[in-house]
């Protein structure tokens, strides 16, 4: 895993963090606050860091308020604390 990798995983932790416990995040956030220039080529590997926090069971991600495989989801998605 690289510094990227690591730096995506901390700022959805940090996001969410600074979030009520119910609310969600779009892994764009985290791409943004990572490389404001280049986000939208960080946006596989932020899904990928979601996906992580997932298996650490640190993170659910969700689409349209449902628990979804985020390897598997297509479409925008979003990331909570699991419930």
């Amino acid at each position: 895993m690289d510094d990227v990798d690591r730096a995506l995983e901390r700022t959805i932790d940090e996001l969410l963090d600074q979030r009520r416990p119910e609310a969600t995040i779009c892994p764009s956030e985290a791409a943004r606050a990572v490389d404001p220039e280049g986000w939208r080529a960080l946006m596989p590997a932020a899904r990928a860091a979601a996906g992580r926090l997932v298996a650490e069971g640190r993170a659910e991600v969700t689409q349209r308020g449902e628990v979804v495989d985020v390897a598997t989801a297509r479409g925008p998605v979003r990331v909570r604390r699991p419930r």
